[in-house]
């Protein structure tokens, strides 16, 4: 039996280009993880130092007392923000710098180790770095293995190895999970919810993983790549799980939810809310019907672009005009009290004419964002596009380019970002 501690950091973001919402979120991955462990026998410990508010002094009293052998934290916030994660590991270096102590072998997972594995296991001074989706890596070296592909690691004369490519779950068997009551109890936020003020906890749930489009901007290369789909019998079982803990709001972090009519037609009248990130233009009006009374009040809609040219650029594969884009959303809005058109800034359209639209979906009840300038992140088909395959100086490079190029930000940023070097602890090549 392997004593295996499952960290989540504590994220703080100052300083960062993050995208991504910054309130605590259900740790799925390490979730999974500590299923498939105790499935097998191991001892485990899962610390949500996000959730619970923990310092690195915490969680190192909590190790003290668990006496771990393996030690596993992840590089990004949930399952939910790997394809956007922070690019800098400040938070992870921090942490790592304290768990050392605890004397146990030290595993990085995350989206940062997928993609740049060399210099994720330099940067954060771990024994192991995991490459790709993590779960079933994680219970086989708890198991004492260490001969499989998808990991990265520095052997005997401290020169790094990675060993194959980065790992894929075939997710279609994943369990039910469940979660400690204290966990849900403090899980306030409702993510990407605005229609009305939480009553119960929120939640986070995948129905499924990957997405069968490959937009230029998407990072999910090396990770939640292809698409799969868990059986609706078994994310209704998760979904009656968090029901018996109170939960009054589920967001589905599936990287495209797709129309799903056998879980949606089990999800009326069960009263559960819920929130969706998806494509607008693979609902139809009666799709979009069935989604509303099954609960839904909330659907992020990537459209991207206004112009065909925009979203051709992006590979964006889209069969519908600007003018049917725009049908879709008001008819989506007829059913779901808050929807949101997603718009990446792009040099085919023009900003009047973007403004102008914004302006109409505002006046017919969908909001758009302003739209936000693209990051090429290190796995994605952009990056690939400007310099080639991720080396270790990918991420440094992308976040040089990102400031660069833009002198202003978008609304969904607090800030102006500041350097790669600016946040991350600094170490020796």
């Amino acid at each position: 039996m392997t004593r295996v501690a499952l960290i989540n950091p504590n994220w703080t973001f100052d300083g960062s280009i993050y995208f991504g919402c910054r309130s605590p979120h259900l740790p799925l991955e390490l979730g999974i993880s500590e299923h498939l462990l105790r499935e097998a026998g191991h001892a485990t410990l899962l610390l949500d130092a996000h959730m619970f508010d923990l310092t690195p002094s915490d969680i190192l009293a909590e190790l003290l007392t668990f006496r771990p052998d393996m030690i596993v934290l992840t590089t990004a916030p949930t399952y939910l923000f790997w394809r956007c994660a922070p690019p800098e590991l400040r938070v992870p270096q921090e942490l790592v710098s304290v768990l050392r102590e605890s004397g146990a072998t030290l595993v990085a997972v995350g989206p940062h180790g997928s993609t740049t594995p060399r210099a994720t296991l330099r940067k954060l001074g771990v024994d192991l770095v995991v490459m790709g989706e993590c779960e079933q890596a994680v219970r086989r070296l708890a198991d004492g293995q260490r001969d499989f592909r998808g990991l990265c690691f520095a052997d005997a004369h401290g020169a790094i190895r990675i060993h194959g490519g980065p790992l894929a779950a075939s997710f279609i068997d994943q369990p039910a999970l469940q979660w400690p009551a204290e966990m849900i109890r403090r899980h306030e936020h409702h993510h990407h919810r605005f229609e009305a003020k939480p009553v119960g906890p929120g939640a986070e749930v995948e129905a499924s993983r990957g997405c069968p489009y490959h937009c230029t901007f998407c990072a999910k290369d090396n990770f939640r790549n292809a698409y799969r789909k868990r059986p609706a019998a078994v994310t209704l079982d998760e979904i009656d799980a968090l029901l018996t803990q109170d939960v009054e709001y589920v967001y589905f972090v599936d990287e495209i939810f797709l129309p799903n009519p056998e879980l949606l037609q089990a999800l009326v009248g069960r009263g559960l809310k819920f929130g969706v990130q998806t494509r607008i233009d693979l609902w139809k009006p009666e799709m979009l019907a069935l989604l509303g009374r099954a609960g839904c009040v909330s659907i992020e809609a990537g459209i991207e672009s206004l112009s065909p040219e925009g979203r051709a650029a992006l590979a964006k594969n889209c069969r519908m005009t600007t003018e049917q884009l725009a049908e879709r959303l008001v008819e989506a809005r007829r059913h779901v009290p808050f929807v949101q058109a997603n718009l990446i800034e792009m040099p085919q359209d023009d900003d009047p004419v973007v403004q102008r639209w914004r302006q109409r979906m505002q006046d017919a009840g969908v909001w758009a964002n302003d739209p936000v300038p693209l990051y090429p992140y290190p796995g994605s088909p952009d990056y690939q596009k400007l310099w080639g395959t991720p080396d270790d100086q990918a991420w440094e490079r992308a976040h040089a380019h990102y400031l660069t190029l833009f002198s202003q930000f978008s609304d969904v940023q607090n800030d102006r970002p500041v350097p790669l070097a600016a946040l991350e602890m600094q170490v020796a090549p």
